[in-house]
């Protein structure tokens, strides 16, 4: 029972080292792309494991990821046992930080142009492949002050 209690436990962004108190634009990063990987029907483990893969290669950013390419982010999630979805995570983390870039500048500018979050939810959500699952989890981490 115990174990199934732990199996379960929702995984938080200090549970992954990522500082969102900081007030950085990495550490938000950081938050995002691990909600990215925990937004898709895969095991939790699986997509701890291979946010742990990103970070050890340094790819934190939209800058880095749009950097690595295709190829090499198949590469990452292959390493992180992400093998049932690493074609369309790859193709997805692609896009969302091409589109990122080109209509906000950063994740930080995303949030500082959302109203409240009811308009945050609206505008992560159209990003092709956020839904609600991945929006729920990244906000549940983010301070009031964050986000309004």
């Amino acid at each position: 029972m115990l174990k199934s209690k732990i199996k379960n436990k929702k995984i938080f962004s200090e549970d992954l080292g990522i500082n969102l108190k900081s007030g950085k634009e990495e550490e938000l990063f950081k938050w995002f792309l691990a909600c990215l990987l925990f937004g898709k029907p895969i095991q939790q483990e699986v997509a701890k494991r291979t946010y742990f893969e990103f970070e050890k290669e340094k790819i934190l950013s939209w800058e880095e990821i749009l950097k690595a390419g295709w190829d090499r982010l198949v590469e990452i999630l292959d390493r992180g046992h992400y093998v049932r979805y690493d074609f369309s995570t790859a193709t997805k983390l692609l896009e969302i930080s091409k589109e990122l870039k080109q209509r906000y500048g950063s994740l930080g500018n995303l949030l500082r142009q959302s109203k409240n979050r009811k308009d945050l939810e609206a505008k992560l959500q159209e990003f092709k492949g956020i839904g609600p699952v991945t929006t729920k989890i990244f906000l549940r981490d983010l301070s009031k002050k964050t986000y309004v």
